[in-house]
């Protein structure tokens, strides 16, 4: 049984310079685990721990004859810096993974030093799937990141994934990884048809497949798919005031810009943002 998603993965080339953007930016409290991850896993690690949703993992290969090393360079090599992974939390890994396989997912076998099981992109729609035990990550931020009175911005409220094809997508992540799912809806508005699935806890994971190219959210969906094909489009975060949010990034020396779909959106782009579409909405 799934029992919530905790976090979602980003992969780059320069550890410091997303621990900067997070904490220093975003001003997010970031637990740096790099010293240790380093040599046990040949990875520079680090999690933002904001309140609400899902965390935001930061990933970096240092040493690449580590199996997560390896995974984390060739997927570095092959698409660039971006969105890496959504982790999904089970009681048991290993049986959950015969759960899945048995309902036709594709599980790959246990990486060496591991937690937990991979599902292939391929059976996903181009999203990696890691299952790991549950609350496989317990650090908590011992100290508010600043004294002021700067606006909070959550963690992952949900993130939209960009599919081809809906109801394959909603079979998958409602059935197949049984979990609980929307009525799915078209939405004239943004130009796509979405479903929403809800893991019991941590955000929620949107599907989305265009409808009206015509739309500007649509044609950006529709942008993704030529250009990456399927897979995570972007991460959706809040704020309690998004005006104050925007100005307080500004400050901070980082450009976010108003949605071309919503006014009640902000974006990050994904060159300020290692290759991750961020988009921040009011709470």
């Amino acid at each position: 049984m799934i029992t919530g998603m905790p976090r979602i993965a980003i992969a780059v080339h320069d550890y410091p310079a997303i621990v900067s953007l997070f904490r220093d930016k975003f001003g997010m409290p970031v637990i740096d685990l790099s010293e240790s991850s380093s040599k046990e896993y040949g990875a520079a690690l680090g999690m933002c721990v904001p309140e609400g949703g899902s965390n935001i993992e930061l990933m970096s290969p240092v040493d690449s004859s580590t199996p997560l090393g390896a995974s984390l360079q060739g997927f570095l090599d092959r698409r660039g810096e971006g969105l890496f992974a959504l982790m999904l939390e089970a009681p048991v890994p290993d049986d959950e993974a015969e759960d899945l396989a048995a309902r036709g997912l594709n599980v790959m076998p246990l990486m060496s030093g591991a937690f937990g099981r991979d599902v292939h992109p391929n059976s996903t729609h181009g999203v990696l799937i890691r299952v790991y035990p549950v609350n496989s990550f317990k650090g908590k931020h011992k100290a508010p990141v600043d004294g002021n009175d700067a606006p909070s911005i959550s963690g992952i409220d949900r993130v939209i994934v960009a599919v081809e094809d809906l109801d394959h997508a909603v079979e998958v992540y409602g059935s197949q990884f049984n979990m609980a799912m929307d009525e799915s809806l078209t939405d004239k508005e943004r130009g796509v048809r979405s479903a929403i699935c809800r893991p019991p806890t941590g955000g929620a994971i949107e599907l989305v497949a265009v409808e009206d190219p015509a739309r500007p959210f649509a044609n950006s969906i529709a942008r993704f798919l030529e250009g990456k094909q399927e897979g995570m489009y972007a991460l959706v975060l809040q704020t309690s005031d998004l005006q104050a949010t925007a100005k307080m990034l500004a400050e901070r020396g980082l450009e976010v810009n108003v949605s071309a779909d919503s006014s009640e959106v902000l974006e990050v782009d994904r060159e300020a943002a290692f290759g991750a579409l961020i988009r921040i909405e009011a709470a």
